[in-house]
């Protein structure tokens, strides 16, 4: 292996990996969400940010749906 590269010569291609990244959003989550996610987190030693996202992907990949009934 070379001490140094050269990579000035180099020619640049697009990521294949682009369409995959993340993307950054806004959400507004309750207090004890957070709380039961980082503490899931800390046990486990995934970022809690990361839990939410296999939790999410996971509902996806289910076809999980949400019953939502409002009790009166």
């Amino acid at each position: 292996m070379k001490d140094e590269y050269d990579f000035s010569t180099m020619k640049s291609r697009k990521n294949p990996y682009a369409n995959k990244l993340k993307k950054s959003v806004t959400i507004r989550l309750e207090e004890d969400v957070i709380s039961y996610f980082k503490s899931m987190a800390e046990e486990s030693g995934i970022p809690y940010q990361s839990l939410i996202n296999l939790y999410l992907r996971d509902c996806v990949a289910t076809h999980k749906k949400i019953d939502i009934n409002w009790h009166k």
